[in-house]
Parts: C-alpha cells; sequence; structure tokens
C-alpha cells in the first residue's frame, strides 16, 4: 500500500511533534509516524526550558501548558566539598517571561502537541508505525517504508523526509550519514523515589565518595540519575538491589530512610550515554535533527530543547520551499548552517563538566565542584547569570514563525 504526504516525519518526540504542528499551520501537509503506541514512556527528558515554555506562549499553547502538573526550578546547586550549597545558575536573573525550568512528564507535552496538531487540516499523526526503509527514486530519498504493531507493511512518499527520532535513528542510519563520537565518561541510570509535600525546589547533585547523582523535583516524587563508570550496568545489575541502594545511600544519605522503595534493579532504568554530532544533517531528499544529528548528554538537561528549536528551524526555512513542492539539498543544508554553532557550543561545556565535573568525583578523585570554580561563583553571584542563560534560553534562540503563531483562547 502506497500513500502520498508533502513531509514525512519520523519520531514522535518533542522535535517531531513541534515540527509537524509547524508545518501544518503554514499548510504543508505533514504525516508524523511514531512507533509506539502512545507516549507513556518513563525516564525521557521531561525538562522544559524558559525558550521553549516562551515558544508554546508563542503558539498558543501557554495557558494549557501551564495547566499540566508541574513543578518548576528556579536555581541549580551543587554541594561543595565543605558540605555548603553553591548556587551555580539562578534562573530568576534572567529577564524573560518564565525565569524557571518547568518539569513536566514528557507524555504530557507531547499529549498537548498531538491536541494541537489535531486541529490542523494538513497534521497527521500515525501511531504504532515504525519506519523500516527509505524510498528512493532517481537517485533522492522519497518516503519511507513502514511497518504497524499488526505487521502491515506500507510506503509513504513524500517530497521531504525528516528523522526526529531520536539518538539510534533509523533515518540517520538508512541514509548513511555519519556521526562523530565524543568520548563519555559516565552512563546514567534513572530510578524514582517518594517525595513529601514541597521538599527540595532546587536540582542538586550529590557528589561524594567517589559516586554522582542529580536529583530532579517531581510532582509526587523525586527523579533521580545515578552516574556512573561507562559500562558498569552488567555489573551493577550483578552486584543486586542492595548494593544499589547503598551506592544511593553513599552519595545522598538524606534519602535513606527511603531507598527501601526499589524493590528490584527492575525499578532502574539504564541510559547508555552518547555525545555525538552528524557530520552532514541531510541526503537529497531527507533531513536529520535534534537527537537523530546530535546525541546530547544529559548533564544540564538541554536535549529536548536544542530539538525543539530545531524543529523550530527547520519549520522557518523549508515551509516556504515545501509548499512550492521543490526542495533542494542546498535548503536542506541551511538548517544545519543554521543550528551548528548553539550545538556545537553546547556539546563543548558537556565535554569540560565531563572532563572538570563527573569524571573526578565518579573516579573518586574529588568530592564537590573544583574549588576554583566555586571561589569564581561565590565571590562574584553575577555570574550564575551565565550559565542560567545557557541553560535556559540558550544561543540563537528560536521563535514562532508568524504563519504558527497563534493567541491563547480567550486573550
Amino acid at each position: 500500500m502506497s500513500e502520498r504526504t508533502t513531509c514525512l516525519v519520523a519520531g514522535g518526540g518533542p522535535a517531531g511533534m513541534v515540527l509537524g504542528l509547524l508545518l501544518a499551520r503554514a499548510g504543508v501537509d505533514v504525516t508524523v509516524l511514531e512507533k509506539h503506541e502512545d507516549f507513556l514512556r518513563d525516564f525521557r527528558g521531561d525538562t522544559v526550558h524558559p525558550s521553549t515554555i516562551a515558544l508554546l506562549d508563542e503558539l498558543g499553547l501557554g495557558e494549557k501548558f501551564a495547566a499540566l502538573p508541574q513543578s518548576r526550578l528556579e536555581a541549580v546547586v551543587m554541594p561543595s566539598a565543605d558540605g555548603t550549597e553553591l548556587r551555580v545558575a539562578d534562573f530568576r536573573t534572567l529577564k524573560v517571561a518564565h525565569p524557571y525550568v518547568a518539569m513536566v512528564p514528557q507524555w504530557d507535552l507531547l499529549d498537548l502537541l498531538a491536541e494541537a496538531g489535531r486541529a490542523e487540516p494538513h497534521f497527521h499523526l500515525r501511531m504504532n508505525t515504525e519506519v523500516i526503509g527509505l524510498r528512493h527514486e532517481r537517485g533522492r530519498v522519497s518516503g519511507v517504508r513502514y511497518r504497524t504493531a499488526e505487521g502491515e507493511l506500507g510506503e509513504i512518499e513524500a517530497d521531504v523526509t525528516i528523522g526526529c527520532d531520536g539518538r539510534w535513528s533509523i533515518i540517520r542510519q538508512l541514509a548513511g550519514l555519519r556521526t562523530r563520537e565524543f568520548p563519555v565518561p559516565m552512563d546514567t541510570w534513572w530510578f524514582r523515589l517518594p517525595r513529601e509535600g514541597d521538599e527540595r525546589q532546587t536540582l542538586m547533585p550529590g557528589m561524594r565518595h567517589g559516586h554522582f547523582a542529580i536529583v530532579i523535583p517531581r510532582e509526587g516524587y523525586f527523579q533521580i540519575a545515578y552516574l556512573a563508570r561507562k559500562g558498569l550496568d552488567a555489573q551493577l545489575r550483578a552486584e543486586g538491589i542492595e548494593a544499589f541502594r547503598e551506592r544511593v545511600t553513599q552519595v545522598l544519605p538524606e534519602f535513606a530512610d527511603r531507598v527501601g522503595k526499589l524493590e528490584s534493579m527492575d525499578d532502574v532504568k539504564h541510559l547508555d550515554v552518547r555525545l555525538n554530532l552528524a557530520r552532514r544533517w541531510h541526503v537529497d531528499g531527507a533531513l536529520c535533527i535534534g537527537d537523530a544529528a546530535h546525541a546530547m548528554s544529559p548533564i544540564g538537561g538541554v536535549g529536548i530543547n536544542l530539538a525543539v528549536q530545531d524543529a523550530v528551524a527547520t519549520a522557518r526555512l523549508l515551509a516556504g520551499p515545501l509548499r512550492r513542492g521543490n526542495v533542494t539539498k542546498r535548503e536542506l543544508a541551511r538548517v544545519r548552517r543554521r543550528r551548528l554553532l548553539p550545538t556545537v557550543v553546547v556539546q563543548a561545556i558537556q565535554r569540560a563538566m565531563h572532563r572538570g565535573a563527573v569524571r573526578p568525583v565518579i573516579e573518586g578523585r574529588r568530592s564537590g565542584p573544583p574549588k576554583p570554580f566555586a571561589r569564581l561563583m561565590n565571590a562574584i553571584p553575577g555570574l550564575r547569570f551565565v550559565p542560567a542563560y545557557l541553560i535556559g534560553v540558550g544561543l540563537l534562540p528560536e521563535h514562532a514563525p508568524e504563519f504558527a503563531r497563534r493567541s491563547a483562547p480567550g486573550s
């Protein structure tokens, strides 16, 4: 069975859903394929930064987003070696409409975007549909082959295929786009622990005794990332849950009274951390953006927001050519040129954080942040604006094109 669309988007994550919504509002027929039956998956990136919240306002979705269950982080705090707290980033110093990071379950954000998309006649979302191949005509990518959850096979012809399908992107692999891999010292293990009321409103890592953990306050629970040496997953699972609870207690002693809620290692989800950058983001007829073009470290939680910014830039640059029915390789290349600088800068910062903050801690050579850094931040509190801006707004923030803007209902 063969079908037709103007733009085929592979992957219903934040980048894919934002891109689909924006292009549909531009009058471009767009089909988003998502291989799962719903968006309900734990421990995906759930940080929504000020720049993305501002984008939702521009799309007329700000009020609906604000009504979603969420906790709001106003600062990033790190424990110093002497036990005191070092405030590294203060989002309240930003001159923006929303000076905080919203912690929102990603499935709620995606459901919101899907609802907005369904209101557009040119938007089509297909769940339970996985891309398994690319179509080619005259040496150009001309769409995809897919398989549904029921095993049905089909093809969709498209003027342009855009891979928003994450760090293991099938579109990138099938298109033959190579990545440059950067060394990463750690993997991450995600789990939940109960949270009482409004305790601990800041995003604060634990850094001691050769262990590193990041605590993210969420509605009703803490989402915790335990960082340890890359390739350690098999050993941790062989050691069992008791040993893992002890690791957590070592780095987060204040949670000793609740680590028993981890009943088995099945409650602990492993993330194979990658940091890479595709050398090219496109071939004729196909483009990759977001994690499909540049997998990010979880450090700073900026992956979602960079992917969304990519999607906005893609919609702005390609809406016109898609409407005309003639998207050239040169126009596809413009997306990478637009988004390369902020991507490279963020990855450079993440690599520096890996070397200077994460590796020395997980190797047991230091507890807390580097002392020169701590002294500098304490001596010049105004410097907290810099990481707050880089995390919360970023370089070259993208704004909704005029064709996609809407007023909030009732305004």
